[in-house]
C-alpha cells in the first residue's frame, strides 16, 4: 500500500528528474508533443521491423504499412507513448529511488514492460484475433511460432516493445520534456499547437 501511494504521488510532486506535476502545463504540453512525434515516429519505425518479420512469414503482403504513405499518423504509436507515460513513468521513478545503479533500474523498468506487453498482446489477441472455423486468424497468427504465448502473444514482439520503451521512458521522453522546458514558454507553447495541427491536417489528408 506504501509502495503504491509513493507511486501514485509522482503524479502530484516533483519526480527524481525534476519533471512536474500533472497539475502543470509542462507536464500536459510534453504529452500532447510526445503523443504528436510517435504518431509519426511509430509508423516509420514499423517500416524496418515488418521488413524484418516478413521473414517469418506473420506479415500480410497487403499490410497497410506497405501502402499508406509515411505522413499518415499510427495512433497506437502516440497512445502508447501517452499510456506509458501515464503508468510506466511514475514506477520508474519508484524503481530509481529504491535501486543503488541505474543499470539495475534500467533492467527492473524492462522486466515491467515486457510482463505489460505480453500480458496486452495475449488478452487483446484472445479478444479479437480468435481463428475461424477453417483455423484462419483474421489479424496475426502467432501460433506456429516458438516462444509464442496461448498462439496470440509472441515473446520476440514483447522483448523488441520492452527495448522501444526503455529508449522512450529513459531517453525520449526525459530529453524532449527538457527540451520544451529549456525554450522560452510562448515557442514551447507553439512547437505544440503546431504539432498538433500538422498531425490533424496529416490525418485529414491520410483518410479523406
Amino acid at each position: 500500500m506504501a509502495s503504491f501511494k509513493r507511486v501514485f504521488m509522482r503524479f502530484f510532486t516533483k519526480d527524481q528528474e525534476g519533471r512536474y506535476s500533472v497539475l502543470t502545463l509542462e507536464w500536459w504540453r510534453t504529452l500532447f508533443v510526445v503523443f504528436c512525434v510517435f504518431c509519426w515516429v511509430g509508423h516509420w519505425l514499423e517500416i524496418p521491423y515488418c521488413l524484418f518479420m516478413s521473414q517469418f512469414g506473420i506479415v500480410a503482403p497487403d499490410y497497410a504499412v506497405w501502402v499508406e504513405p509515411i505522413y499518415t499518423p499510427y495512433w497506437v504509436y502516440g497512445i502508447g507513448a501517452v499510456a506509458m507515460t501515464l503508468v510506466i513513468e511514475p514506477f520508474r521513478e519508484d524503481v530509481i529511488a529504491k535501486r543503488r545503479t541505474t543499470r539495475g533500474a534500467v533492467l527492473e523498468t524492462f522486466a515491467y514492460t515486457v510482463a505489460v506487453a505480453a500480458v496486452l498482446e495475449t488478452v487483446i489477441g484472445l479478444i479479437i484475433n480468435q481463428p475461424d472455423a477453417a483455423g484462419e486468424y483474421p489479424y496475426w497468427d502467432n501460433s506456429q511460432l516458438p516462444l509464442n504465448i496461448l498462439g496470440q502473444g509472441w515473446l520476440v514482439n514483447d522483448l523488441v516493445i520492452g527495448v522501444m520503451a526503455i529508449l522512450y521512458l529513459w531517453v525520449f521522453y526525459p530529453a524532449i520534456d527538457a527540451w520544451l522546458r529549456s525554450l522560452r514558454p510562448w515557442v514551447a507553447n507553439t512547437v505544440c499547437v503546431t504539432l498538433v495541427a500538422l498531425i490533424v491536417v496529416a490525418a485529414l489528408f491520410a483518410y479523406l
